[in-house]
């Protein structure tokens, strides 16, 4: 029994992953509503819960891609991959009303622009602090600090090594993972109860993946908002990244 229930899950491996992830979402609901009395969010604990497994996945069959290298959980990789993550991205913004995204106006522009240069200044100052000195490493893993896209797209551009290339993407993954966790805690803080306050956090945050799942985690209706100008990060840093902020490194280091 166990047998055929194992093959069947390997043959419709994105069916098994669309359950196994709605179990761990509904464990993380009761956790939340029991173990911490609402005060932290299930989809916050769904993160953690995730990326623990991930951690679990990679060392017990010594891959690199989390739980999607075992073969009963393989429809992961492809749950979690860019085409339905795209597309999941693309459909939050049928959720926009034209009304409110015109209400962030120049606040939201000059939040992106802020949330572009000031995680790559800190992303280059970190690589310099720890021996990376010359412009090109230096403009690739504070690319990555923007984004973990835009850090390797920058670092293909201008030269760089495989292995800065990597660093540039964890430090995006890093930065990633922290708005995940971090939103829902700094919610009250950051008064994220509005369209415009999620598109300005959007907007300085710059990570999709993180300002949408901290965003759901604090309150759903927001996430069409911020993921709207946190999806131009992508764009507008791999657009800076090799031309305008590598020359600035340049001309600094040089």
């Amino acid at each position: 029994m166990l047998e055929l229930f194992e093959k069947a899950a390997v043959h419709n491996g994105l069916v098994t992953a669309f359950a196994f992830v709605g179990l761990i979402m509904l464990v993380s609901m009761a956790l939340s509503k029991y173990l911490t009395f609402g005060r932290v969010h299930g989809s916050a604990i769904a993160i953690v819960i995730g990326l623990g497994l991930a951690y679990w996945g990679g060392v017990h069959s010594g891959g690199h891609k989390g739980l999607a290298d075992l073969s009963l959980f393989g429809g992961i990789g492809l749950m979690g991959g860019a085409m339905l993550r795209d597309f999941a991205i693309v459909a939050t913004a049928f959720e926009v009303q034209a009304t409110e995204a015109r209400k962030a106006g120049l606040i939201g522009l000059v939040a992106l622009v802020l949330g572009v240069v000031l995680p790559f200044l800190v992303g280059a100052g970190v690589a310099y602090a720890f021996g990376y000195s010359d412009a090109v490493s230096m403009t690739t893993i504070g690319a990555g600090a923007v984004t973990y896209i835009v850090g390797p797209v920058t670092g293909a551009a201008i030269g760089a090594s495989s292995d800065v290339m990597a660093l540039s993407i964890a430090a995006g993954l890093i930065k990633a993972i922290l708005v995940m966790v971090g939103t829902p805690v700094a919610a009250r803080f950051l008064r994220l109860k509005t369209p415009r306050s999620a598109m300005v956090f959007g907007g300085l945050a710059g990570t999709v993946s993180g300002v949408s799942a901290g965003l759901a985690a604090t309150d759903r209706k927001l996430v069409p908002y911020g993921a709207l100008v946190a999806t131009f990060h992508t764009g507008l840093g791999c657009l800076l990244g090799p031309s305008l902020l590598f020359f600035a490194v340049k001309a600094v280091v040089a």
